[in-house]
């Protein structure tokens, strides 16, 4: 098995320990859904370009799925 996917991969539950920690914390403010938003986009991405192969995509699709992402999480984050 490729060292980069079991990297990736504990990468991934690290992220989603950390968010889950986050996450039940008694302090909730914008902050603390920024850094979830944050999180979440990054194990998106991994998942994206590492699992489904997205590195060796067309430069469009790897762009515009950034951008699709990048105003998702910004519309979530203002519509709070």
């Amino acid at each position: 098995m490729k060292k980069s996917l079991v990297f990736t991969y504990g990468l991934l539950i690290v992220l989603t320990l950390v968010t889950a920690l986050i996450s039940n914390a008694d302090l909730f403010s914008d902050d603390i859904i920024l850094l979830i938003l944050f999180f979440s986009s990054i194990k998106f991405l991994l998942v994206a370009f590492q699992f489904m192969e997205l590195k060796k995509a067309n430069p469009f699709w790897k762009y515009s799925l950034s951008l699709v992402l990048g105003v998702l999480v910004l519309v979530i984050f203002l519509m709070k």
